[in-house]
């Protein structure tokens, strides 16, 4: 009996979470608004040095697309290789770096407005943590 009620939580729980988590990508929907269009960035600290990282997000005919700007790796507008968006979930593939750049979009509590996105970047076996905000 007590595992009947226990499987019926997680069930219950796990579809809350999944509608919680489908109403910030329904925000990128509406209107045909694109929250990601525009210029992010923040910081990437490897080892003492900030390397900063902006990204400027734009729609393609296949979704989104994205160009890259570090000043510390000397990169100014890579391209790059594949964006793709599901949900609230972010990645961003450039392979002449060998980087995923994997991100989650949080919104303010109304669901309206992509307030920073956090992420990780992965490189080779190193991954650092990075929160991005909007560019101006």
């Amino acid at each position: 009996m007590k595992y009947s009620r226990i499987v019926t939580y997680i069930a219950s729980y796990t579809l809350s979470l999944t509608l919680c988590l489908s109403a910030g990508a329904a925000y990128a929907q509406q209107d045909g608004e694109a929250p990601l269009v525009g210029s992010w960035g923040g910081a990437l600290v490897i080892g003492e040095d900030d390397l900063g990282l902006v990204f400027n997000f734009s729609e393609d005919d296949d979704g989104y697309a994205a160009t890259m700007i570090s000043d510390g790796l000397g990169i100014y507008g890579m391209p790059a290789d594949r964006v793709s968006l599901n949900g609230i979930s972010l990645t961003v593939i450039i392979r002449r770096l060998d980087v995923e750049f994997t991100g989650t979009l949080r919104f303010d509590e109304a669901g309206e407005e992509l307030l920073r996105i956090d992420a990780s970047w992965f490189q080779g076996s190193e991954m650092v943590p990075v929160v991005l905000r909007p560019v101006d």
